[in-house]
């Protein structure tokens, strides 16, 4: 099939999300024919149905019929696994399968920085962003941080750069999909709700290498011992990042600064991020940014002035002497045990909601250290409760709300109150996004 001409070609858009509605319409506008499916009730998907009738692209709510099948391939939204009945039976009938990101990419003529990792994604994605618009301002920043990569690739063009947040679960279903440059800032068990063993979501992630040519750029986390093993695997140009001190490698932080090629970068001290895994975040950014040839000053001067991306450890008011944060982000063990690094203060979390096969227990030194009580939520509360039970005070509210009032009477002048759940939010919310703008609303209400 010829990917750059889709004209009258029949596509089934398995789920009318934003990737979903983004990619239906970007088919739509280079000639194919989509049609997109969600199991979702028309009434729950209100304004997307008022979107696809806007844009004259047919659909149906409520169930996947029959016609899905009548297609010439099939884009699938992230949230609809792979092994999932729906997508074998197309499989089965041999209808090619592809990721969102893998269409968008058949049309983005400008070369592609992709960033994957099980933490730090969004952050580094925005941070290279950011960089490279100091001198590329056409600069594409799509992918999984939330706006969608089809919505932007018909206005790319070559002498520019799109950098990518891709996610496990859109690799699943790429197959030309190809950057420039791959970053993969680091491993740790994540969405085992999903796959079957820790080494399929491994798989999974090291998709992001299956393009690359010798002339292509891997950045990698070197302290990172898993990653390594697949990284010495692998023959392209690759260049690592490490947090303690590694003049070897192409980046390192020596405890006080960051080192860039051997030359030092800047004071930590500088920067408003804050964290050690921040501090490799920004180590990635730059060289990806640096191989894309934004000057170093202009490198150092994006890390001054980021102050971060919402929902992640995002300062959300100050309240007779409490300071609240906003990490809804975080959605792994790992996220949440780098924000509880990012305090010296006494922190009251709010944690929980759907569990993704995580090891909770693996945070029990960090919640001895750094946390003064306890409230959990959603369906993983019980999960937490026996891992954490006997190190500080649980509470356990009945509403989102109720655990808002909860921590603020918790907390005293000095302290900080950090919503930084370690799990997904689909058991109560939309998504993250969601979650953390709840959050923000119930405490500036408090």
């Amino acid at each position: 099939m010829d990917v750059k001409n889709l004209k009258n070609k029949k596509v089934t858009v398995l789920g009318a999300a934003r990737s979903g509605l983004a990619a239906a319409k970007l088919l739509r506008n280079v000639g194919a024919l989509p049609f997109v499916s969600d199991i979702s009730t028309r009434d729950q998907k209100a304004e997307q149905a008022e979107q696809l009738q806007e844009w004259s692209i047919p659909f149906e709510f409520g169930r996947h019929s029959q016609r899905v099948f009548d297609a010439d391939f099939m884009v699938l939204s992230p949230g609809i696994a792979v092994k999932s009945d729906i997508v074998r039976r197309f499989l089965q009938q041999r209808i090619p399968v592809y990721s969102e990101i893998e269409v968008a990419s058949w049309f983005c003529k400008a070369p592609i920085i992709a960033v994957t990792g099980s933490n730090g994604k969004t952050t580094t994605t925005t941070l290279i962003g950011e960089m490279l618009r100091t001198i590329y301002p056409d600069a594409i920043v799509a992918g999984n941080i939330g706006q969608p990569f089809s919505s932007f690739v018909l206005n790319s063009h070559a002498d520019s750069w799109a950098v990518v947040e891709v996610s496990s679960f859109q690799l699943e279903t790429i197959e030309r999909f190809h950057p420039r440059q791959a970053v993969i800032l680091n491993f740790a068990p994540n969405h085992l709700d999903r796959y079957d063993s820790y080494q399929d979501y491994l798989r999974a992630k090291w998709r992001i290498t299956e393009n690359l040519s010798v002339d292509d750029l891997l950045i990698f986390n070197a302290v990172d011992a898993e990653l390594l093993n697949w990284v010495d695997k692998l023959n392209v140009k690759k260049i690592g990042f490490h947090i303690n001190g590694s003049p070897q490698e192409a980046a390192w932080f020596d405890g006080k600064s960051l080192y860039l090629y051997g030359t030092k970068l800047m004071n930590v001290d500088e920067m408003i991020l804050r964290g050690k895994h921040n501090y490799m975040n920004a180590m990635a950014a730059a060289l990806a940014a640096g191989n894309a040839k934004v000057p170093v000053e202009a490198i150092r001067r994006t890390l001054k002035t980021f102050a971060g991306v919402e929902h992640r450890l995002e300062f959300v008011t100050e309240k007779e002497g409490v300071k609240y944060i906003n990490d809804s982000k975080a959605t792994t063990v790992e996220s949440l045990s780098f924000a509880l690094q990012s305090f010296r203060e006494p922190v009251v979390l709010i944690a929980g909601g759907k569990d993704k096969g995580s090891d909770f227990s693996r945070l029990n030194p960090l919640i001895k250290e750094h946390v003064k009580e306890l409230i959990l939520i959603g369906d993983a509360a019980d999960k937490m409760s026996k891992a954490w039970q006997g190190l500080k005070p649980i509470h356990r509210p009945q509403s989102f709300e109720e655990a808002i009032h909860t921590a603020k009477d918790a907390a005293r002048p000095g302290e900080v109150v950090l919503l930084s759940p370690a799990c997904a939010s689909f058991d109560m919310f939309k998504d993250f996004e969601d979650r953390g703008r709840q959050f923000k609303e119930l405490v500036n209400r408090l």
